[in-house]
């Protein structure tokens, strides 16, 4: 019995082997002919599936050596504050949620702009063989060091010197990441009281799955779960009819107003135990993340929609409306989290390890998540993709390329061989309940139109195309929202750390007077670039997105750097390969942007020649606005790369030591503890 559960474990995977490669040839091979969207999921459902049989446990077993008779910080610490033993699921649910912010659903839809295969094969490879080895293996190393930070264990690990400045680095490039996918979410939300309420309505609901699970019912997972999920639908529904009554300008608010709301709730996210809003929030919102995602797959199941965007547009030459910039390297910065995201490395160095109860639970929230995050992103570049090209270039491109009038932006976009008609555009814009979709930039509105054609052709049709676009502008925002708590509580846990050298009270994240101090600095930090995106006169998006893109890639440089230091001292440079070979990938593509975005003489590629060519016309205070802020762009991309050469350079110092005999290989691990834990408890 056991030789034929075994030979048909091995002919299932085999099988499962064959699926991937045949659709990942026949997405790459397409030419001249519309292709399945079947084929791409299929692609990626397959590659996940063995990256995480195989890829994974080989790193848990071999490289990692996951013990779960282990005691995890979560259990040695545990202060009913930040160090909690945490169901798997719940942890699970945190983790997902705070790492699926922007990147998976605006990366994706952005790139598209260049067809749809480079941004796919991306998607898939990045992810199996980068972002959810980074993830993992951060989680791991923190995990065995207390739940320490990135930039802590960059200081212990690499040096005073590297780790210093890894340190400052990842806070200072945190700031900026927050600051950007805060404006996202008030691109989303201005204006909509359909999506301020259901997403304010998700916080209580928080506080009360928290107080359930902690006092009232502990333990019962499955049945806070039920009561939490009806909530929200209930929440959904709820939003849509406050929207059309009396009450929904209560609901309505400018952008500054929401900035503002948005501002609050990451200090208290920040400032109170995790157990309370955090993690029960981000659990609550995969509900509705996994939910629509799940629907979203089943309607491409069920549908199998024709992909209308070519494998490739004429814009691979680095002319694209969108933004400007050839395939390479601008098509891996602007996807971004859909494959590899720096960020990522400070939630599995923040909160996540801090909550988890088993190390085993590290594959599946580690690697697993990353996963997951990645089928989102090729469900955005689906959705991106089957809407009609000439739709997808008027909605995204901006007015200064495509012109103002909706007659300038048809002639403009059918030259380029997209053809699109004013009629048409003004049909579908009341169809979706919408004054006007042109120069709709940033990605989300295309990526609801997207999701909402699936939807609707699902049934309904037309008559219920602005319900499922509505429904999908919510959606993205309770996705991205989730990003912000989570940062701010890593931000603020980074800062204590590098504060406590002054004053070591502030270095303990119990001591309640520097964890609020603390929190208000962070959020103060982002908040303030949050509220210039706001006040930009381009909406921001358009000149943060790229230099979003290049630091959080920096970031995952940053974190590949240390897990390469903490692989190389456990094993010598028998694994290095695992970390080595995305890092040198890393650097070589975000350095390659970073000079672009800096020096390119081209005005829509470089800030320095935007900024000389706004300065050479005529002076304003808009003007002077969008010049100072071109300069400020150049000046903080440059910063960041100055900042992580210094870390690379010392990293490479002490590998070279460590190879050649002549430095110590000293693995840095918190002593064994037996667990204790029950299985109730976890």
């Amino acid at each position: 019995m056991s030789f034929l559960k075994r030979a048909g474990a091995a002919v299932f995977w085999v099988a499962v082997a064959c699926v991937a490669a045949v659709c990942l040839a026949a997405i790459a091979t397409s030419r001249g002919e519309q292709i399945n969207s079947i084929w791409l999921v299929l692609a990626a459902a397959c590659s996940y599936l063995i990256g995480y049989r195989f890829y994974a446990k080989f790193l848990a077993a071999r490289v990692m050596a996951l013990n779960d008779e282990r005691a995890t910080p979560a259990e040695r610490l545990e202060n009913g504050h930040d160090f909690v033993p945490t169901n798997k699921w719940i942890a699970f649910g945190h983790h997902f949620a705070a790492i699926a912010g922007p990147g998976p659903l605006v990366g994706p839809v952005l790139a598209a702009q260049f067809g749809f295969l480079p941004g796919t094969l991306w998607i898939i490879a990045g992810a199996v063989f980068g972002g959810a080895v980074q993830d993992f293996v951060i989680l791991f190393a923190s995990m065995r060091r207390d739940g320490k930070t990135l930039g802590q264990m960059a200081r212990e690990e690499i040096g005073k010197v590297g780790g210093l400045v890894a340190l400052v680095t990842v806070l200072l490039i945190m700031i900026i990441l927050l600051a950007v996918v805060a404006l996202v979410v008030v691109n989303a939300l201005a204006g909509s009281p359909w999506g301020v309420f259901t997403i304010g309505a998700t916080m209580p609901v928080a506080l009360l799955m928290g107080l359930y699970l902690r006092y009232w019912r502990p333990g019962k997972v499955l049945e806070c779960s039920a009561v939490g999920f009806a909530l929200v639908i209930g929440a959904v529904f709820g939003g849509q009819w406050v929207s059309h009554s009396a009450y929904a300008p209560a609901f309505t608010m400018t952008a500054m107003g929401v900035a503002i709301a948005i501002i609050i709730y990451g200090f208290f996210a920040s400032a109170l135990p995790v157990w309370l809003l955090l993690a029960p929030r981000d659990y609550l919102s995969t509900f509705v993340k996994l939910g629509v995602i799940g629907m979203l797959a089943i309607g491409i199941l069920a549908i199998r929609p024709e992909l209308q965007m070519p494998a490739f547009t004429r814009f691979v030459d680095g002319t694209g409306p969108v933004f400007a910039g050839k395939i390479f390297p601008f098509c891996f910065i602007t996807i971004a989290c859909g494959a590899v995201s720096g960020f990522h490395a400070l939630i599995s160095s923040g909160t996540t390890p801090k909550m988890i109860a088993r190390e085993s639970h590290a594959v599946s929230i580690g690697y697993g998540s990353m996963l997951l995050e990645s089928f989102v992103a090729i469900m955005a570049m689906i959705a991106a993709c089957v809407v009609d090209p000439g739709v997808y270039f008027a909605v995204n491109a901006p007015a200064g390329i495509v012109g103002t009038t909706a007659q300038a932006a048809v002639k403009t976009i059918s030259s380029w061989g997209f053809p699109v008609t004013a009629d048409q555009m003004a049909s579908l814009a009341r169809n979706v309940g919408e004054v006007t979709l042109f120069n709709r930039t940033g990605g989300a509105p295309s990526l609801a139109l997207g999701m909402a054609h699936i939807f609707a052709r699902g049934g309904g049709g037309d008559a219920v195309l602005a319900f499922w676009y509505h429904f999908a502008i919510m959606f993205e925002a309770l996705f991205i929202l989730t990003i912000v708590d989570a940062g701010t509580r890593v931000g603020r846990f980074m800062l204590q750390d590098l504060l406590g050298h002054a004053w070591k009270p502030l270095a303990r994240t119990s001591w309640m007077p520097g964890v609020i101090g603390t929190s208000l600095v962070i959020v103060a930090a982002w908040g303030y670039f949050l509220i210039q995106g706001v006040r930009d006169p381009l909406g921001g998006i358009n000149s943060l997105w790229p230099l979003f893109g290049i630091a959080n890639q920096l970031l995952a440089a940053v974190a590949l750097s240390v897990a390469t230091t903490i692989i190389l001292k456990m094993h010598g440079p028998k694994f290095m390969w695992i970390t080595c070979a995305p890092l040198a990938w890393l650097v070589l593509v975000t350095f390659s942007a970073g000079w672009q975005k800096i020096f390119s003489p081209l005005p829509r590629v470089g800030f320095l020649a935007q900024a000389a060519q706004l300065a050479a016309s005529a002076s304003s205070s808009q003007t002077n606005a969008l010049v100072f802020n071109a300069r400020l762009d150049a000046a903080v991309c440059g910063t960041f790369m100055i900042l992580v050469t210094v870390v690379l350079v010392d990293s490479l110092r002490l590998w070279y030591g460590i190879l050649r005999g002549t430095q110590r290989a000293v693995v840095i691990e918190s002593p064994f503890v037996l667990s204790r834990l029950e299985v109730k408890e976890i």
